[in-house]
């Protein structure tokens, strides 16, 4: 989703007896003997606030979400300011439906683990106050959240996946590609120069208007385009992948929406049309650009995986590759994604698309993992701030272009 502006926030601290009369609404016993770890995991570091009680042997005991998209939709992206607002509304709600619904009561609870870090720094903040007055009230261990490490490590909650494994985290505020080695060991091996792809896709569909097209009003820019491009031909337009001579894993998207924006303009010149009305050649821009994009990350991923091979961080036969983050709910690049790990003998995983999307499931199920690892779980919430932009990992991108791998061509047939 497009960021219309970047706000720096004020740090929103509900009263303590707002959360004292939270706590007093459940019913439940305390003190009942739970076999299993179970911790409370909240997302707000976008436009979703999320929350869900997951326990260590994966059983999602409840969940709450609530998306702001229809909102966000009207204004043409995520105005911070009125992100934030959304979010002060519904947070107290929805953990309350979580818990709820997990028939757990709060002080039965393993610990709370929240996103910090990164993202919009308004909404981040609001997930973190509230958190901080829960843990204070409920006397209970905080684990601090990235969330791109979340979105990596989804997949262990719904697969049997062992360390290590390869990671392409893909979605609206993020592109990166990353070896994890463990639960907070991650090599970053490219990250997008600029903006991300989920962005990209957003702006494109911004500028084609698909939200005056019959069939995509309720649909987010990146569901606009994916449904549009299934009626489109992707070879309509001649557009080649961005960074193309590059031999690292990096990536890049501003030049893909500008060259699309060309293409647009000069189409509505030849249609004598204006800015705002619906092109008959939108299915085929829709078709090409996710086409572009889908080859594009396919190429780099490939690099990244030769590359893993000669140093041996993957193995050579069943290595994974786990696509997540919004975009990763893109069913044309799982395609072009199964391509790829068919031609290098890897094996393909994505998390169901519910779980793609930001959701307050990942958070708990990172909290699981941190508690079980003893990583991170504080005990003492003095000083804890959240983070709006923090990069995953250790960065040795500057290897991988020095390795200068070239990719072998793929025939992209989806």
């Amino acid at each position: 989703m497009l960021i219309l502006t970047k706000t720096a926030g004020v740090f929103f601290k509900p009263s303590k007896r707002k959360v004292y009369e939270f706590l007093r609404s459940f019913n439940f016993h305390p003190g009942t003997l739970f076999l299993h770890k179970i911790v409370l995991g909240i997302e707000t570091s976008c436009d979703d606030t999320a929350a869900a009680v997951v326990d260590e042997t994966g059983n999602v005991l409840g969940e709450a979400i609530h998306s702001q998209t229809e909102v966000h939709l009207k204004t043409g992206g995520i105005v911070p300011p009125a992100a934030q607002q959304l979010h002060r509304e519904n947070i107290q709600r929805i953990v309350q439906e979580a818990l709820s619904a997990s028939r757990i009561s709060p002080s039965d609870l393993s610990a709370i683990a929240t996103t910090i870090k990164p993202g919009l720094a308004l909404s981040l903040g609001v997930g973190l106050s509230f958190s901080l007055q829960l843990v204070g009230q409920l006397k209970k261990p905080f684990i601090p959240i990235h969330h791109m490490e979340a979105h990596a490590l989804t997949i262990r909650l719904t697969n049997k996946v062992e360390f290590p494994f390869l990671v392409l985290l893909i979605s609206g505020g993020h592109c990166l590609l990353a070896l994890v080695q463990g639960v907070s060991d991650f090599l970053l091996l490219g990250k997008s120069l600029d903006i991300a792809p989920g962005d990209m896709l957003d702006k494109v569909a911004r500028r084609l208007s698909l939200i005056k097209h019959p069939e995509c009003s309720t649909m987010s820019g990146g569901k606009a385009i994916e449904h549009l491009a299934k009626q489109g031909n992707r070879f309509h337009f001649d557009i080649k992948p961005p960074l193309h001579h590059a031999k690292n894993c990096d990536f890049s998207f501003t030049g893909l929406q500008h060259v699309t924006d060309k293409i647009i303009m000069k189409k509505e010149k030849e249609e004598g049309i204006e800015k705002g009305q619906i092109l008959s050649s939108a299915a085929d821009i829709a078709a090409t650009v996710q086409h572009t994009m889908a080859c594009h990350l396919v190429k780099r991923t490939h690099r990244a995986i030769l590359f893993c091979k000669q140093r041996d961080l993957l193995p050579q036969n069943n290595a994974v590759l786990v696509a997540s983050g919004g975009v990763a709910s893109n069913f044309y690049i799982r395609r072009a994604l199964e391509i790829l790990t068919n031609a290098t003998q890897c094996t393909l995983l994505c998390p169901p698309p519910r779980l793609c999307t930001d959701n307050g499931i990942m958070i708990a199920w990172n909290g699981i993992e941190r508690l079980r690892a003893g990583l991170g779980v504080l005990h003492g919430i003095e000083g804890i701030r959240y983070e709006p932009k923090c990069p995953l990992g250790v960065d040795i991108s500057k290897e991988v272009g020095e390795a200068s791998i070239k990719v072998p061509q793929l025939k992209m047939e989806i």
